[in-house]
C-alpha cells in the first residue's frame, strides 16, 4: 500500500476547516494543539517519506 502524504494532508486540513466552519471544534484548541504537536507531524511525515520504498529505474 502506498501512502501519498500530499493527498492524506489535504484531507486532514479539510477535516480541520469543516469542524471549526461547524462550530464543533473551536479554532482557537485546533491552533493551540497545533502549536504544540507540529513537531511530531513533521516527524511522521519524515519517518512515512524515509520508509517508501523507492522505484528502480
Amino acid at each position: 500500500m502506498r501512502l501519498h502524504i500530499g493527498a492524506v494532508i489535504l484531507i486532514l486540513l479539510g477535516v480541520i476547516f469543516l469542524l471549526i466552519n461547524l462550530d464543533v471544534a473551536p479554532a482557537a484548541e485546533i491552533r493551540k494543539l497545533l502549536a504544540q504537536w507540529w513537531p511530531l507531524l513533521l516527524i511522521v511525515v519524515g519517518v512515512t517519506v524515509m520508509l517508501r520504498p523507492r522505484r528502480a529505474r
